[in-house]
């Protein structure tokens, strides 16, 4: 899904979309998992997936295991990408976590901030966080683990290939995971929330009601059927829900 050593794909944007949208992944998976992404968004949004090294198609660069070195170098590429339109996040999961720093970390230095962050699956209180412990357990007992977690499609367990490509890069990432510290920072643009009602690693009933302090700008909360994988079975309503207040904050007034 995307091109060796690229951190997006598609690698360009295209030219007649008049908005952005950077796609975060969970953790141990790619850009694949907003495979259909693009053709349900509409033709006004460029839609450009994330995948970082040590999968998919950079599976043979070093998977970052460390939270700064990897917040650091996402941060250079997604400066580096921006042109002068307007741009969103979506992040689910782990990259809920990442589009959620990155936002903080733009507004921060003073760079533009997206039009609208959308975070899905995570919230900074009251979700499952790993340890570190956890990422290093053995590949049988870390597939129970996740089986019963909930925490990565169901037909990922009963293939050894993709096994094989998939449980490096989510030790990597759970070891990142880990290491995350929240300190309660907000961010002043638009802020969307989504999630399944029955997530296994929502851990608190109240876990996505914390969203609403961390923008002015909080544009509240959707919930879907289904688990943590529920945007699999609800990718259309979501994407909707998105583009819809995307265009209302990204399109010039007058």
């Amino acid at each position: 899904m995307s091109a060796e050593g690229h951190w997006f794909h598609p690698v360009e944007p295209a030219d007649e979309a008049t908005t952005r949208l950077f796609l975060l992944p969970h953790a141990g998976s790619g850009a694949i998992i907003y495979r259909d992404w693009g053709e349900l968004l509409p033709p006004t949004v460029a839609a450009q997936a994330v995948t970082l090294p040590g999968r998919h198609n950079r599976r043979e660069e070093q998977s970052f295991d460390r939270w700064d070195p990897l917040l650091d170098a996402l941060y250079e590429a997604v400066v580096a990408e921006l042109d002068d339109r307007p741009f969103a996040f979506f992040g689910h999961c782990l990259g809920a976590q990442l589009a959620y720093r990155l936002t903080v970390r733009l507004e921060e230095d003073g760079l533009p901030a997206p039009a609208l962050l959308g975070t899905s699956g995570w919230s900074p209180i009251g979700f499952f966080q790993p340890t570190e412990e956890q990422s290093r357990m053995p590949e049988p007992e870390l597939v129970e683990w996740i089986k019963k977690l909930g925490s990565f499609p169901a037909e990922i367990y009963d293939n050894p290939e993709m096994l094989a490509l998939v449980v490096p890069a989510l030790r990597a990432d759970l070891l990142v995971a880990a290491q995350y510290e929240d300190d309660g920072r907000t961010v002043n643009c638009p802020l969307v929330s989504y999630g399944g009602r029955s997530d296994p690693l929502q851990e608190s009933p109240d876990a996505m009601t914390h969203w609403r302090v961390r923008s002015p700008r909080y544009l509240g909360h959707r919930e879907f059927s289904g688990g943590h994988f529920y945007i699999d079975n609800h990718a259309a309503a979501v994407t909707g829900d998105f583009a819809r207040h995307l265009d209302r904050l990204a399109t010039p007034v007058g």
